[in-house]
């Protein structure tokens, strides 16, 4: 095959590896040109327009000959070889790409739109997948090797990073890359079909009330884009405080402190837990806490917190309905190192928890909001969980789309007093039960 057909199709068989040989020559030139110490003191775009000059003149001066376009995409890969991530840097740049999933050096996928698919890309051998590794992990000050195999970090520009290499990974050194895109309000995601007019005039009516809120949902169903738009809906004067894990959250207000847990160094010091950060909110005057993700004992104290005056709270769990969203509570509840019976965790819940918004993604990628319901349960009694909205779905249609449409049911009356004292409407979809109406209720145990 020839340079030209390699440089513009490096994906066809085995011209991946020969195109990576040829990028890594034109590389070990580019460093033998440049002052490495000059280079340090520039910008990032300086840098990067200081190699494409040399290198340009290096093509120019030893061949060979190419298009103009040709041309400009070998600068482009050796450059990201030598500054940035090689063949993952326009995967990086491209908006549309939602996750990036590296199985080894020749399987790399995308998620756009929902959708997974795979692209026809590979690295050109397992010690250039590890280099970007080594790359990638070294920006956030940690290390990975077989002593130290797994990482999970937050990359300085937002991007959540997940790497595992054998002898953990059967399937050569995995590399997990999750983009986060900008934050959208309610209004928006109405346009992308995950709610309507009315669930987003309850949820507004909501969290001005101050009711607490749990999103649950499976992995990658919006959990994050949910809490991050229903944040938006918090008045601008009071004092939010964010935990997380790995900070993905962009509130607007003016008063928001963000806390982020830290994990141990390479020596295995220094880990700060959600469940430390959780407990330090308590003491910086909170108006509501927001927590990314409770996965671990820090419920417990999340669960404290709300039922002991900071209600308006918003939190989000992995799991797949309602009813599972409280077991799931008071199971991660339990793995505090306080001692609780499970009885009492269940007593905390009930008082705790106001409201579940359920997320599904389903299979044409779609993410929807497919229950909003309403815990009305009371001390040790079984959960009892009242539906106010939920979304029924219709079996896939000949253009591989979900359709549907939003059902409604009244509120109860205790949900319509508080909203009504809070000075928030209840929305004409819903109405307000009266005593002899039956509500979507059911008991989960």
């Amino acid at each position: 095959m020839s340079l030209r057909a390699r440089i513009a199709a490096p994906e066809e068989s085995g011209a991946g590896r020969e195109d990576g040989h040829l990028v890594a020559s034109y590389r070990a030139k580019l460093l033998e040109e440049i002052d490495l110490a000059e280079m340090s003191s520039l910008a990032a775009a300086e840098r990067r327009a200081r190699l494409e000059r040399v290198l340009g003149h290096i093509i120019s001066r030893e061949g060979p000959v190419l298009s103009t376009a040709e041309r400009a995409q070998l600068i482009r890969r050796v450059v990201d070889e030598a500054l940035g991530l090689g063949i993952l840097e326009p995967l990086l740049e491209d908006a549309s790409i939602t996750e990036i999933m590296v199985n080894g050096p020749d399987q790399i996928f995308v998620e756009r739109g929902g959708r997974v698919e795979q692209l026809p890309l590979r690295f050109a051998s397992h010690e250039q997948l590890m280099q970007t590794i080594e790359r990638i992990v070294s920006t956030v000050n940690r290390r990975v090797d077989e002593s130290n195999p797994m990482v999970d970090a937050r990359l300085p520009s937002g991007e959540r990073v997940n790497v595992i290499i054998p002898p953990l990974s059967l399937t050569g050194a995995t590399l997990t890359i999750r983009r986060f895109p900008r934050s959208f309000t309610l209004q928006e995601m109405i346009t992308f079909g995950s709610l309507d007019e009315p669930m987003l005039l309850l949820l507004a009516g909501l969290v001005q009330a101050r009711f607490n809120i749990i999103v649950s949902g499976a992995t990658g169903t919006g959990k994050t884009t949910l809490l991050n738009a229903l944040s938006g809906l918090i008045p601008p004067h009071e004092r939010i405080i964010t935990i997380e894990d790995s900070a993905e959250l962009q509130l607007q207000q003016a008063h928001v402190i963000r806390l982020e847990a830290r994990p141990p160094n390479v020596e295995g010091k220094g880990h700060i837990s959600i469940r430390d950060l959780v407990r330090n909110s308590l003491r910086m005057r909170p108006d509501r806490i927001v927590v990314g993700e409770v996965r671990g004992g820090e419920s417990l104290d999340m669960l404290q917190a709300m039922s002991t005056g900071h209600d308006g709270s918003l939190a989000t769990v992995h799991a797949n309905s309602a009813e599972d969203a409280l077991m799931r509570l008071q199971t991660l509840a339990s793995m505090s190192e306080v001692e609780v019976p499970f009885e009492a965790l269940h007593d905390q819940i009930n008082s705790a928890v106001d409201v579940l918004v359920q997320l599904t993604r389903h299979a044409d990628g779609a993410r929807k909001i497919t229950e909003i319901a309403l815990l009305e349960s009371h001390g040790r009694d079984p959960y009892r969980i009242t539906t106010v909205c939920r979304f029924d779905a219709r079996p896939m249609s000949a253009d591989g789309r979900i359709h549907g449409h939003f059902q409604y049911f009244p509120l109860p009356r205790r949900v319509a007093d508080r909203l009504y004292l809070a000075n928030q409407p209840v929305p004409q979809a819903y109405g307000v039960s009266t005593d002899t109406e039956q509500l979507a209720v059911r008991h989960a145990n």
